[in-house]
């Protein structure tokens, strides 16, 4: 059935909200053939974010309230796709996850939060019978190594013949910061730690999110070692417990095809052994409130490498990369999120995709790898 808008952007007054409406903006327009919307639960704050980023009056605007079904239903009820930037998920994300599963709406949000993720499988069934798809952590978490690995794997299969079992990924460099959202998302996850110590089980399974299957022990990435597969020392990267989770998912809902043994691990490249060089690094400032984040200059600023090898069991690799041309965490991270929705909209019919809970790998890699490379300064390629 058609629906008013193509896409409606949740949380559009907050930090991230409001890039991936301006990235929507212009790219799309206001009034082209991409029908959207911004919403929020407050009215006059729409409004001025609206004429913040340049966007006419005859933009919509939608009320929605994360606490209140009936406005929740409503929205997902007008929409394709909703675009939810409105975290911690696991504190104010819940009801629209089941919303949107129960009215066949698409969703994607940017979440960091396994945990969260983990819960929301309890509406699979509802997303199933719908055809919704639920598509988690569609920005830095998670797309640059769940796609990176489903890239390097193709090109495994074109080089070799077959998909790899094992993937590294390898943060060559990067330089960005933390919005205060990303910090509430962090401490909300340790808060639900402290009351219930079973998340950290949760968090800590790099098979979490696979519904029953458990594959083989992983590479441990906890500690410093010289990588002779890399070429290089290779230290903890802070993001390998959500985007191994995310990876492990991608290579089950595909139906396994890099094998039930497969191995996967994420680490950052060290200029030399541990306490005589610097890693690449993401900031961190917990002084950060919701709202706050990195300029306009910071983001333009920023950017990311990361190196994806795809090693045969004969000891055969292929590399690839993918770099963005903005800061991972918010310039990058918003354009890859309005790519995502417009994706499933534009790109993937339900035939292809059918309802369900999904990673953007398991959902759509093969379409928005090209889609990110064209609207989002996203570039996957083989280095070999």
């Amino acid at each position: 059935m058609a629906r008013e808008f193509d896409i409606i952007v949740y949380g559009a007054t907050g930090y991230t909200g409001r890039l991936v409406a301006e990235h929507l903006l212009k790219t799309y327009g206001a009034a082209g053939d991409l029908k959207w919307a911004m919403a929020g639960r407050n009215e006059a704050k729409l409004k001025e974010v609206r004429g913040l980023i340049g966007a006419p009056d005859s933009l919509p605007l939608v009320i929605a309230n994360a606490d209140d079904l009936a406005s929740l239903t409503a929205m997902a009820r007008r929409a394709t796709a909703i675009i939810s930037t409105a975290g911690p998920y696991q504190l104010y994300g819940s009801n629209l996850v089941a919303v949107c599963a129960a009215e066949g709406t698409d969703y994607v949000d940017l979440t960091g939060e396994p945990n969260w993720i983990h819960e929301m499988g309890i509406h699979q069934a509802a997303a199933k019978k719908s055809g919704a798809r639920i598509v988690f952590s569609c920005g830095f978490d998670s797309i640059p190594f769940d796609l990176g690995a489903w890239f390097v794997e193709e090109a495994a299969k074109a080089k070799f013949g077959a998909y790899a079992p094992r993937v590294r990924s390898r943060v060559r460099a990067m330089q960005g910061s933390a919005s205060g959202g990303t910090v509430a998302s962090g401490q909300a996850t340790m808060m639900a730690v402290q009351k219930n110590p079973a998340v950290m089980m949760t968090l800590m399974n790099p098979f979490a999110l696979t519904e029953g299957f458990t594959g083989p022990a992983q590479p441990d990435g906890s500690a410093p070692y010289e990588d002779k597969v890399t070429g290089s020392w290779v230290g903890p990267f802070m993001m390998a417990m959500i985007n191994s989770k995310a990876v492990h998912r991608t290579n089950f809902a595909l139906g396994h095809p890099w094998g039930t043994d497969f191995q996967y691990d994420e680490m950052v490249m060290l200029p030399a052994p541990p306490g005589a060089g610097e890693a690449p690094t993401f900031a961190m400032n917990n002084d950060l409130k919701p709202g706050d984040g990195p300029t306009k200059q910071e983001r333009e600023e920023g950017f990311y490498d990361i190196l994806l090898i795809a090693e045969m069991a004969d000891g055969r690799t292929v590399r690839a990369h993918c770099k963005g041309d903005m800061d991972p965490g918010y310039g990058s991270t918003s354009k890859m999120l309005g790519e995502s929705a417009v994706c499933l909209v534009r790109d993937v019919p339900r035939s292809v995709t059918p309802g369900g809970l999904y990673s953007t790998g398991g959902a759509m890699a093969a379409q928005l790898v090209p889609r990110l490379a064209k609207n989002a300064g996203i570039e996957f390629a083989v280095e070999d």
